[in-house]
């Protein structure tokens, strides 16, 4: 081993089944994307809760564990196509549901209590549909995502691939 300790990289999501990852896949095929734009794969298309970056892989039994928290469903409308001032492009809400605040907050307090810091910045819920998008056409109007959030998901992400750890719901 090269004496760095082995660490597993990991996020929070709202995780999107195969007919809802269908509708936002449409709703990034519907961009007028610019040259140099990066957009993300339909695979890893997904809202995320909170980012925890590179922790080490001992601990993820704890964490496994300590990010069941109280949940309760709720819908979360995906209405609104941005381009951020850093290239990012977005489908966002108009307005955070409450249940989504109320999950967001739990899971910052697991994290708190795993020892862990949530980021400080104001939670923006999106799904990122392109890096560098720069110069992309917005598209002005397509229906909206309606998404029935059942649950969430503690992700990995390794070598550019994502794989979902545990729902929990």
């Amino acid at each position: 081993m090269n004496g760095q300790a082995d660490t597993t990289r990991l996020f929070l999501a709202l995780w999107p089944d195969p007919p809802l990852r269908h509708l936002l896949t449409e709703w990034r095929n519907a961009w007028g994307w610019a040259k140099g734009a990066a957009p993300v794969h339909s695979d890893k298309l997904h809202v995320t809760l909170h980012f925890l970056g590179a922790l080490p892989s001992e601990r993820l039994p704890e964490l496994l564990d300590g990010f069941a928290v109280p949940f309760e469903a709720f819908r979360l409308d995906l209405t609104r196509a941005a381009l951020w001032h850093n290239g990012i492009a977005v489908l966002e809400p108009d307005l955070t549901p409450p249940g989504l605040a109320a999950l967001h907050a739990r899971l910052a307090e697991a994290l708190v209590n795993l020892g862990l810091q949530p980021e400080a910045r104001r939670y923006r819920p999106h799904v990122t549909m392109a890096r560098r998008a720069t110069g992309s056409t917005i598209p002005l109007d397509g229906p909206p995502v309606l998404w029935d959030v059942r649950g969430y998901a503690l992700v990995e992400s390794k070598n550019g691939v994502y794989t979902v750890l545990r729902e929990y719901a």
